[in-house]
């Protein structure tokens, strides 16, 4: 979990109302869960949290960008993403968060880590397909394709060559064919 108190919200001594908070994440976060899908990562997540006399409400946003390598050329690029999640939290007998929208804490507890529900959340956010927006419109350069290109030009100068050496006999049996 979270090797800081940064994501730790004492909930105890908020008062009744709404309250935000504000996290600015790098890798550095991620490390602390062993992910390592992003080169770099700069994302802001802002959480407001409702407090209610018998629960609360977390909204959790988060929007920035994250760089991986697209999974067709491999060309590192930054993915911008954003998403959002919400979650309930009430006191009960025993800890469970088996429902990914409700969380029940033990009664007595005071505070509340959000680190694990940020990774979550900002993990999911990412599109399984990773593609290069250079690679959609066109505009993407590299060596892979500069290759590609070469070979398609190649290939269509060799086609129109074996049209040119056709034998003229096979035209005078075409035509007899063709004849009937």
């Amino acid at each position: 979990m979270s090797k800081t108190k940064e994501f730790l919200i004492p909930f105890v001594g908020l008062k009744l109302g709404k309250h935000h908070f504000e996290y600015q994440i790098s890798n550095a976060f991620f490390e602390n869960f062993d992910y390592d899908e992003f080169q770099s990562s700069d994302i802001k997540v802002s959480l407001v949290l409702d407090k209610k006399s018998n629960m609360m409400e977390l909204d959790f946003k988060h929007k920035g960008t994250v760089n991986v390598p697209c999974d067709l050329t491999g060309e590192e690029f930054d993915l911008p993403i954003k998403g959002k999640m919400k979650l309930i939290v009430r006191c009960g007998d025993e800890f469970n968060n088996d429902n990914e929208e409700l969380l029940i804490l033990p009664h007595g507890e005071h505070e509340i880590d959000v680190a694990q529900y940020i990774y979550e959340m900002i993990a999911l956010s990412v599109p399984l397909k990773r593609v290069h927006p250079g690679v959609k419109d066109g505009s993407l350069q590299t060596e892979a394709l500069t290759k590609l290109k070469e070979l398609t030009v190649k290939e269509q100068k060799e086609e129109s060559k074996q049209e040119e050496d056709i034998d003229p006999r096979w035209d005078k049996l075409k035509k007899l064919l063709t004849d009937k």
